[in-house]
């Protein structure tokens, strides 16, 4: 269940980032999720429409996207994707990935990662794209 307090922290954040602009109403949080996160969309979706009430961001559309496992070998040089079971125990601890090619330990370079990528708001009367938060 650490999809409510991941998405927790994302509303948080793009709450703390609304004052400096006149937002009206948000209309749509852009988030880029990896795969390695064993977030799942359908939960993090809900708990946003929870969170959502009773602030601007209520009736906003929470869209995700998701980022690929990618990891880097540095013994071989290997830069690619790797493949995972999806296992319970992942959501709790991180598991130890090698390398495809030779078996040695790689380094994750994508598919861990939870950032807000956009913010659509309706600024008086107009729709703003913010896209730094």
């Amino acid at each position: 269940m650490h999809e409510f307090s991941m998405t927790e922290m994302v509303v948080k954040q793009v709450l703390a980032s609304l004052p400096s602009h006149d937002i009206i109403r948000v209309e749509r949080v852009d988030l880029l999720v990896g795969e390695l996160t064993f977030l799942g969309e359908e939960q993090m979706k809900f708990a946003y429409g929870v969170l959502a009430k009773g602030t601007v961001l209520e009736g906003s559309e929470l869209k995700i996207t998701h980022s690929p496992a990618l990891v880097e070998c540095p013994a071989c040089g290997f830069r690619g994707p790797i493949t995972h079971e999806d296992n319970p125990a992942f959501h709790v601890t991180s598991p130890v990935f090698s390398c495809p090619k030779c078996g040695g330990r790689v380094k994750v370079v994508s598919g861990k990662e939870c950032t807000i990528t956009g913010i659509r708001a309706e600024v008086n009367d107009e729709e703003e794209e913010i896209k730094e938060v």
